[in-house]
């Protein structure tokens, strides 16, 4: 079909096609790379959510295709629209759930795959507000090997989201990275403000001790070994209900679950979709 540049990602640029059989407006994005160039095309307003296809082609050769669909808004500013403005209000609970629920499910789908997002934050996750729909953006950080403090455009990235592994300098690390921003995203879309607002490595770790307690070796086995490990002030853990009051006992429990220190210990993409916080929603619709 007609393609036609619609933007670019961090691997060069996305082709906005009109998709033959599957119908619908999307954009392909093959193995082949465009040479980088200065500008931006498309409309900053619509970002690109991605998906990964597999096609098998007559040859019986299977390749997998980038497809992205063009949504209206992100989590950061549907969440800000509840905080600001004429008539600030939480986010209704059954949004919440459904919200979370989707990005436990698309989650579970890339690691799945074997692939971690390691920069989930509510910025790159992109909402179709008629529909109610949560898409995963960006996978530009999925493909490297180190996670950088800067983005390709020279952004700092947002360390209010990184795990506290990341953020003593583990060099291995897993789908636990994913899980903890999930619980940071739950988190804000409950209290419409960021759980660990930190502007440095330093004060990011700060924020996260002051809430959940500094760790030891005996609640997170190996923390002392890790590279940017110090001896650092030592704050008994609160309770979860202090940084997030209104959320209900199962709500609570998902969190703790998600936010643990041994990233061993915290809770599965796929375990949380199946947790008693989502009994009351319609899974039929997902």
């Amino acid at each position: 079909g007609q393609v036609r540049e619609a933007g670019e990602g961090g691997g060069g640029h996305l082709r906005q096609g009109v998709q033959g059989a599957g119908g619908g407006d999307g954009a392909a994005g093959g193995a082949q790379e465009d040479p980088p160039r200065d500008g931006r095309g498309g409309d900053p307003a619509h970002r690109a959510a991605l998906s990964v296809e597999q096609v098998t082609k007559p040859c019986g050769k299977t390749v997998l295709y980038l497809v992205f669909e063009f949504l209206d808004t992100d989590l950061k500013k549907f969440v800000d629209g509840f905080r600001k403005g004429p008539s600030p209000r939480p986010l209704p609970t059954q949004v919440v759930k459904s919200f979370l629920y989707q990005l436990c499910k698309g989650t579970a789908h890339c690691h799945g795959h074997g692939v971690l997002h390691r920069d989930l934050k509510p910025q790159n996750l992109l909402i179709d507000k008629e529909k109610g729909v949560l898409k995963i953006a960006d996978l530009g950080l999925s493909r490297a090997f180190t996670v950088p403090m800067k983005s390709y455009t020279h952004e700092i990235v947002t360390l209010w989201y990184r795990a506290p592994e990341v953020l003593l300098g583990a060099t291995h690390y897993s789908t636990g990275v994913d899980i903890w921003s999930i619980g940071c995203i739950f988190a804000e879309m409950v209290r419409r403000q960021a759980l660990f607002p930190g502007d440095s490595e330093l004060q990011q770790l700060l924020h996260i001790f002051r809430l959940l307690g500094t760790p030891n070796e005996e609640k997170w086995p190996g923390v002392c070994a890790l590279r940017d490990w110090h001896d650092y002030p030592q704050w008994k853990p609160q309770h979860l209900s202090r940084a997030v009051p209104t959320l209900e006992p199962e709500g609570l429990d998902l969190l703790a679950k998600m936010l643990q220190f041994d990233p061993a210990n915290r809770i599965s993409a796929k375990a949380a979709m199946d947790h008693p916080y989502f009994d009351s929603l319609d899974k039929s619709q997902f």
